[in-house]
């Protein structure tokens, strides 16, 4: 495995909206990883634990979207800011095309990127969040939990909402829980987090969902030409596991590998299993359309 060291493999992209952070280890063919979204997420957070078992393989871009409080805060929504900074990543590098790990939120930018520019995602690969609610209420619990530390940030909700994220709550350690109330609890960072996940965005968010005539994004799966891996785990109260049946149904060359006693950080709940089962994927040779 590839050693790794925050500081050493940090690099920055100056853009006109200002720096975008990311972080570049190991050799070979381009593989992109996005993060997810929630108080006091980095892309270093979510994948320093895995990164180096993919450098033994590829050139791994670890992207620290817009707002999150590593690259430029903007002034947009979050979400809106985290597409376009992955091109203007890629276009800044020179790629023309990458394999994709998408955690949550950055699986659903993986699979926008996946059907409106086909020619520039090779493989796909997502870690829950992807997908619709086909038995499960919505907000989920851990929703909830999360809008309710938005309202209003206390400590204690912070690790209510952390418990959430997990199956087995040894995970939350008090070191994690620090990393991520420092961040969360800046004043920027928590402004932005509110344009997403306060009661009132979110609120908005659904009224503007109703309005709309506009397809959303989970009914244009099946435009998703790119190999896709479907990663969740089995007790996510995130983004319920019944999401994954819409993705996997609708992407024509699609698989799910679900993991058991795992929450909704599967590589990291689940880390051996899960960096098998998508090494395994991400270098297999694909058979040909001919």
């Amino acid at each position: 495995m590839v050693e790794v060291d925050h500081d050493q493999t940090q690099r920055v992209l100056e853009t006109p909206e200002g720096p975008l952070r990311y972080h570049d280890v190991g050799d070979g063919p381009p593989l992109l990883l996005l993060h997810g979204s929630g108080p006091g997420v980095t892309g270093w957070r979510n994948y320093r634990g895995v990164v180096g078992d993919f450098a033994e393989h590829f050139r791994c871009l670890i992207l620290e979207f817009p707002g999150f409080g590593v690259s430029y805060a903007g002034d947009g929504h979050p979400m809106m800011m985290a597409g376009p900074s992955a091109y203007t990543l890629l276009d800044g590098l020179g790629i023309e095309s990458a394999h994709i790990i998408g955690n949550s939120m950055g699986g659903i930018i993986g699979a926008n990127m996946a059907i409106n520019t086909p020619e520039r995602v090779s493989k796909l690969v997502t870690i829950g969040g992807m997908g619709k609610n086909i038995f499960s209420k919505a907000p989920s619990e851990g929703i909830r939990l999360l809008m309710e530390f938005t309202d209003d940030p206390t400590r204690e909700r912070l690790m209510r909402w952390l418990r959430s994220m997990v199956y087995d709550p040894a995970t939350i350690t008090d070191q994690l829980i620090e990393e991520r109330w420092e961040l969360a609890t800046d004043p920027t960072t928590l402004e932005i987090a509110r344009r997403m996940y306060s009661s009132k965005a979110m609120a908005a968010m659904a009224a503007a969902n109703r309005d709309s005539d506009a397809a959303p994004y989970w009914a244009k799966f099946g435009r998703i030409q790119a190999p896709t891996l479907i990663t969740w785990g089995r007790d996510d109260l995130v983004s319920p596991v019944d999401s994954a049946i819409l993705p996997m149904r609708d992407i024509p060359n699609a698989e799910l590998h679900v993991f058991p006693n795992c929450g909704h950080w599967t590589m990291i709940e689940a880390r051996d299993a899960w960096v098998r089962a998508v090494l395994s994927f991400l270098t297999r040779e694909e058979p040909s359309d001919t």
